[in-house]
């Protein structure tokens, strides 16, 4: 039976579920897990959520035939002056995204991926960025949806997608 989940819009109460995305994301290895405390104290990972939802944010949340969360992808203008992990230039939203461990490979995320591209370009934005540690089984993903490294270093690709 295959696993049923619908897609809708993040709401400025999803803040709580964004940051265990984060740390989702952020634990991505099997080895290594660091403590959800650690994650969202670091100001690199705290910018993805401080002050959710802004203006100029924008997500999705997955949740099952429940309604309870299962991933969400979003995005968030951040400053030349603050960049996140992926920044490539003012103008261009950094997207973020988790799926918890039991849903990920049945299609969350990559409909989350392709929700958000659609809603991004709907608003105008002419490019979408992230960032993806290497040896993330994500960048399969990434590269399948249209995302190509612009930018290597560091342990890490910084990738784009032109929305038009």
């Amino acid at each position: 039976m295959p696993a049923t989940f619908r897609l809708r819009p993040a709401a400025p109460g999803d803040g709580a579920f964004l940051a265990d995305m984060v740390v989702e994301a952020a634990n991505w290895r099997a080895e290594g897990f660091r403590p959800k405390h650690q994650i969202l104290e670091s100001p690199e990972h705290a910018r993805y959520l401080a002050g959710w939802m802004r203006p100029g944010d924008a997500g999705l949340v997955a949740v099952d035939g429940q309604e309870v969360p299962i991933g969400a992808a979003w995005y968030r203008m951040l400053p030349r002056t603050d960049p996140g992990f992926g920044y490539v230039a003012t103008g261009v939203p950094e997207l973020i995204i988790g799926v918890r461990p039991i849903w990920r490979a049945h299609g969350v995320g990559r409909a989350l991926l392709q929700g958000l591209c659609d809603q991004a370009r709907a608003a105008g934005f002419a490019r979408l960025s992230l960032s993806v540690e290497r040896g993330n089984f994500a960048q399969t993903l990434y590269r399948s949806e249209g995302f190509a490294v612009t930018q290597a270093g560091h342990g890490r690709d910084t990738m784009v997608k032109r929305l038009r």
